[in-house]
């Protein structure tokens, strides 16, 4: 029997991975403990989306190193060049992952919810942009069947576990290896029966353009939040041009108008990287316009931060007194823009899905949009209650429920 300890950073599809791994582990008698102190093996999967994010994994890993055996997954193993590796860390390599995808990954049994964020539905992307280094890491599409994806949907209902989340780099490239593209994986996902909710994860412009009618057909379903992740990170083509993006802004305005047409309440979440070379007050004037005309609700917002094996990595990069600028303005848009559309909701009569407790003896649900609504009391995981929106925080609602 052994003792495992575990730790997940990064995106939703690094957390997807790592939960599903683990809970391969967790057989024999293998039980999962709260402390690296108390672990047999510890498991952390790990994030270099940019340079400080690598740095807090690799002091991480030492850390971890000291009380236990580690075994190191997620984003960063493809980049090290093979340095991570000594008596007290392995690796799992970019090869066992990606074989995790032709078979092992199928039918994986979920014997631990608490550490299951969701399920992977392609591995690698289609894109080749200068400044990633995810598409360094995780290499080429693999796409799973529709019949593997569904199999692991009805596993977590059976777990209890409501709220199905399903990920990849860029879920709109799904099935482009194989024909049977998004659209149909989330009809398939809804006919599953249950009571559940499905948010789609982060998807590019590039492909979501090709199938962007079928897309928000398909979003139509009761069981589908109305909620588009869908990284712009300019609003310049130059700039878009200089970094490979391989679409213009008018196809990224097209996307978010039919969104906004079909689904008015939808919400709309964006991510923007700041100081990119060749950035000027021309691009970040014409990315403000951008979120001026978009108004997402959500906006990621980094600043550059150029990585080893990319393109970019010897790019001269903009002033960083400009860039400190930029990204607060940015900011500063975002944050008017949420608080007016919250203002807005303020009255409202919402039916929320609740997917998590949170501080202070409450629940937090999402309405049909993905908006979080925090409710008072402990109410039970995965059921519904109509609330009235009252007030909100920063970046939630509050709730008051309806007797």
């Amino acid at each position: 029997m052994m003792k495992i300890y575990f730790e997940s950073y990064g995106c939703t599809l690094n957390k997807s991975e790592a939960g599903l791994y683990v809970n391969s582990l967790l057989k024999d008698g293998s039980t999962l403990v709260d402390n690296p102190a108390d672990a047999d093996l510890s498991v952390i999967s790990t994030c270099v989306v940019i340079k400080h994010t690598e740095n807090r994994m690799l002091s991480r890993i030492q850390e971890l190193s000291s009380k236990s055996k580690v075994r190191v997954m997620g984003c960063l193993p493809p980049v090290s060049a093979g340095t991570l590796e000594s008596d007290s860390i392995e690796v799992l390599h970019p090869r066992e992952m990606r074989a995790f995808y032709y078979g092992a990954l199928d039918d994986i049994e979920i014997r631990e919810p608490s550490i299951f964020d969701g399920i992977p539905i392609n591995q690698g992307c289609t894109g080749n942009c200068n400044f990633c280094i995810s598409r360094v890491a995780r290499g080429k599409l693999i796409s799973r069947p529709v019949s593997k994806i569904a199999s692991q949907v009805r596993m977590q209902i059976e777990r209890g576990i409501g709220e199905v989340r399903i990920s990849s780099l860029d879920t709109a490239a799904y099935g482009k290896d194989t024909g049977v593209r998004l659209p149909n994986l989330i009809r398939e996902i809804c006919s599953i029966e249950g009571d559940f909710m499905l948010r789609v994860g982060m998807m590019e412009p590039r492909n979501t353009f090709e199938i962007v009618d079928d897309l928000l057909n398909s979003y139509s379903d009761p069981k589908v939040f109305r909620f588009l992740h869908l990284p712009v990170q300019s609003g310049d083509d130059r700039i878009l041009e200089s970094m490979n993006r391989e679409y213009k802004l008018d196809e990224f305005l097209k996307i978010t108008e039919k969104f906004r047409n079909s689904y008015p309440d939808g919400t709309l979440s964006t991510d923007i990287i700041s100081g990119y070379p060749e950035d000027d007050e021309e691009s970040f004037q014409n990315t403000l316009n951008m979120l001026e005309r978009t108004k997402p609700e959500i906006v990621n917002i980094t600043r550059f931060s150029p990585r080893q094996y990319t393109k970019d990595f010897i790019r001269k990069v903009p002033d960083s007194g400009k860039v400190k600028r930029w990204t607060a303005e940015y900011t500063e848009m975002h944050r008017n823009i949420i608080k007016e559309r919250m203002e807005n909701l303020i009255g409202r009569t919402e039916s929320i899905f609740l997917t998590e407790r949170v501080k202070d003896g409450t629940t937090m649900g999402r309405d049909q949009s993905y908006r979080a609504v925090v409710v008072p009391g402990e109410h039970p995981l995965y059921s519904r209650i109509d609330v009235e929106l009252v007030d909100h925080g920063g970046t939630y609602l509050i709730g008051k429920p309806l007797i």
